[in-house]
Order: C-alpha cells, then sequence, then structure tokens
C-alpha cells in the first residue's frame, strides 16, 4: 500500500512539472515575439513583390459550344423515293434555290385526274345550266296560260317545279367544283412539294438523307438537310450554379477555340435560361451570346473556353492577392475609420454603371527601404484568384510582403546591412 502511495505521488509530481514547463514555454514564447515586434523582427526573413501597374479581370470561366443563330431542318412534306440531291455539304445556297427532288409520277398521276374531273363537272354545269334555263322558259309559258285560262294549275305547278330541280342541280354541281377544285389546288401542292426549295440564304451544314432513299412522311417529316447562317454563331455556355448569379445581361464575355488559343472573339450575354440541366448531380444553366462571324473561321459544334467579365480595370495598380493579410479579403463595404453611415454593398447588388467603385478595406505588409516592414491600410477595388487592383495606399514601385522566404530563397537585401524585419504597425 505504501509502495502505491508513493507512485501516486511521483506521478502527480510528473505531470505538475510538465504544466510547469508548457507555462514557462508559452511565457517564453511571447517574450521572444514581444521582443521581435519592437525590435523590427530582426533574423525573420521575407519574400516580396513590387506594386506595379497592369491590367486585371475578375472572370468566370466555363465551357460553351457553337451554334448558328438562325438555322432550318429542311424535311420532306410528301413521301415518296429521293431522286436527286442537287447540293453538297459546305454549299451556299440562296432563298428559292432548288435542293433536291423527290419521285413526281403519282403526284402528277394525281393532278391529271383532279384537272380531268374539274373538266367533267363543268361540262355537266353547263348541261345542268341549259335545263335549267328550258325550265325557266316553260315555266313562263305556263305562267301565260294560266293568266289566260289556257292550262291547268296542275301544269303550271308542274313547271315550277321542274325549274326548282334545274336550279338545284345548277347549285350542287357548283358546289361538286369548288370541290374538285380544292382537290387540285392540294395535289398541286404535293406535285409543288416534290421539288424541295431553300428556304433562307445559308449554308449546308449537314445532309441526313441519300440519293434513291424512299422518304416515308406520313408520320412526321424526314429531315434531308440543314441549312445555317453562319454569319452570326451563337455560344452555348454551361454555368454552374455556384457561379451563374455572378452573370447580369448585357456583361462583357469573350472565349478562345482549341485552334486558335492566341485570339479572342467577344460578344455580350444575352440570355441566361431559367431551366437548368443536371449532370452527375451538378447542376448546370445555359448561358448564351452570340458572336459575329462574319470572316467565316468558326464552324458548329466548336468548343469554346469562355470567360465572363465580371469585372475589370486597366492601367491600374495591381499586387497579389497573398499579400492581403489573413482575414483582409473579401470585405466588402467594410468602412474606413470616419466612414460612417456608408451603405455597405450588399452581396448580389451590382454597382450601377458609371459609377465610381468604393473599393474594400483592407490591410498589407510594406517593406520600407530601411528593410523594416509596417502594415498599411488600402483599399482594393477588382480581384481575383491571383491579384487584388489598389485603389488607394500604396504607390508604384513599393514593395508588399507575400509571405515567408521559402527555404533556399535569397532574403531581400536591405541598406543598413541587417535582415529584413517584422511588420511594425506605422
Amino acid at each position: 500500500m505504501k509502495q502505491a502511495e508513493k507512485k501516486g505521488k511521483r506521478k502527480r509530481g510528473l505531470v505538475g512539472w510538465m504544466l510547469f514547463g508548457s507555462v514557462l514555454a508559452l511565457v517564453a514564447g511571447s517574450v521572444v515575439w514581444h521582443f521581435f515586434l519592437r525590435n523590427g523582427g530582426e533574423g525573420i526573413s521575407w519574400t516580396t513583390a513590387p506594386v506595379q501597374r497592369g491590367s486585371i479581370e475578375d472572370l468566370v470561366a466555363a465551357t460553351g459550344v457553337l451554334q448558328p443563330r438562325n438555322y432550318v431542318d429542311v424535311g420532306a412534306q410528301v413521301s415518296g423515293q429521293l431522286q436527286r440531291i442537287g447540293v453538297e455539304v459546305g454549299d451556299f445556297v440562296k432563298e428559292g434555290e432548288l435542293l433536291a427532288e423527290i419521285d413526281p409520277t403519282l403526284f402528277v398521276a394525281k393532278v391529271d385526274a383532279s384537272r380531268a374531273q374539274l373538266r367533267y363537272q363543268k361540262a355537266q354545269l353547263q348541261d345542268r345550266k341549259a335545263q335549267r334555263q328550258q325550265a325557266a322558259n316553260h315555266h313562263e309559258r305556263q305562267q301565260n296560260l294560266l293568266a289566260e285560262g289556257a292550262t291547268t294549275l296542275e301544269t303550271a305547278q308542274n313547271a315550277e317545279t321542274s325549274l326548282l330541280s334545274a336550279e338545284a342541280q345548277v347549285a350542287m354541281l357548283l358546289a361538286q367544283i369548288e370541290q374538285t377544285e380544292s382537290t387540285l389546288r392540294a395535289d398541286e401542292a404535293s406535285l409543288g412539294y416534290a421539288r424541295i426549295y431553300a428556304p433562307m440564304d445559308g449554308t449546308v451544314v449537314s445532309i441526313s438523307a441519300r440519293q434513291g432513299q424512299t422518304l416515308n412522311a406520313s408520320q412526321q417529316a424526314p429531315t434531308i438537310l440543314r441549312i445555317a447562317d453562319l454569319s452570326t454563331m451563337t455560344v452555348e455556355t454551361r454555368v454552374s450554379e455556384a457561379d451563374i448569379g455572378r452573370l447580369f445581361m448585357g456583361m462583357d464575355v469573350y472565349f478562345t477555340t482549341l485552334g486558335s488559343q492566341n485570339r479572342r472573339w467577344r460578344g455580350k450575354l444575352k440570355r441566361i435560361e431559367p431551366t437548368p440541366a443536371v449532370e452527375n448531380n451538378v447542376v448546370l444553366y445555359n448561358a448564351l451570346f452570340d458572336v459575329d462571324n462574319s470572316g467565316g473561321e468558326l464552324f458548329t459544334q466548336m468548343t469554346a473556353q469562355v470567360f465572363f467579365v465580371v469585372a475589370a480595370a486597366a492601367n491600374t495598380l495591381v499586387i497579389p492577392q497573398s499579400a492581403l493579410m489573413a482575414g483582409e479579403a473579401g470585405q466588402e463595404g467594410m468602412p474606413q475609420r470616419g466612414e460612417r453611415g456608408r451603405k455597405p454593398v450588399v452581396q448580389g447588388e451590382r454597382p450601377e454603371r458609371g459609377a465610381r467603385p468604393e473599393g474594400k478595406s483592407a490591410r498589407v505588409r510594406v517593406l520600407g527601404s530601411s528593410g523594416v516592414a509596417e502594415i498599411r491600410e488600402v483599399r482594393t477595388g477588382v480581384s481575383n484568384r491571383v491579384q487584388v487592383q489598389i485603389l488607394s495606399g500604396l504607390d508604384e514601385g513599393e514593395r508588399v510582403i507575400t509571405g515567408p522566404l521559402a527555404a533556399g530563397q535569397r532574403s531581400p537585401a536591405r541598406t543598413d546591412g541587417g535582415m529584413p524585419g517584422m511588420p511594425r504597425m506605422r
């Protein structure tokens, strides 16, 4: 029992000494840190970057596909064998130009039959009109005889009935002629549909049918080819739900293609479709804009690397994003001292066009000419993941601290021969 008590006392004593050592280490660390702060942090090295003038863009990147803005799928309205296709892919066609022909034999036969039927009915109409005239003359004679008492009332009534019947026969035949004329117009239209013409000016971008193929238009119009106006292309871009809120109508946008990385095509955002597409549990929204293609360098189904310009600034002071002190980036609308009452910027709001940006409040560490660092408050503007715009607080050529010096790097020289110092509040 006494041995157990002795072991317990030793263990409690050891724990106490460990706690005392930890407290002593913390106090020593604080003293050393305070020493470095008060003495410029001699012996600590930093990497720096110059405040320089340049351009900066805040971008939303996405991938898009090029499609012609205007195109028409040309199909067949009648069934039959595709007798001839008069164009090839890549041909430019004018509106009204003959594109293809379907075998017209059956349609010609129907038109001939309808025309013959119409001629027959018109001949019948002439006969019925003659009979009506005869009935009218007979009726007139009977009425005159009846007035003189030279005929019976029954004979006069029969003459009137014959006249009415003859008039009905003429009216019935006129209706049949109208029906036949309507059928003839439909047959002539079907015959016309056997010849397929271009509905617009454009380029033949695809042909989906083959010469000699039998087309069946009873269920739906089979597509023969597609004509597109390639002078203006539409870029269909899919943007993730995380970035779609940063886009707005009319914003600048540009893109590059796989075959021309050094050239940029520019446009303005025209439409954001509200219905998303879900792919592998990722929600994507279609954002569309048009681009001029009068030079004919863009083609259908090209892949485009698209960049939506949320904000941009040219010929301005920029520094690396890493130069901002921890916790400073993203404090939008944070007023500086003496700026009480300024309306904070609400996320989702966009400043009016032409309005001067108020910027954001941030702090950076600036390395002075003596090699001693100081903390300075600045106003930042456009920022991205790499750089940030400086609106005020820094001058071109000054050096800002971006982080501690990596192993193996040489520290910046000091004019007094010492090492760069720890930041010191100005």
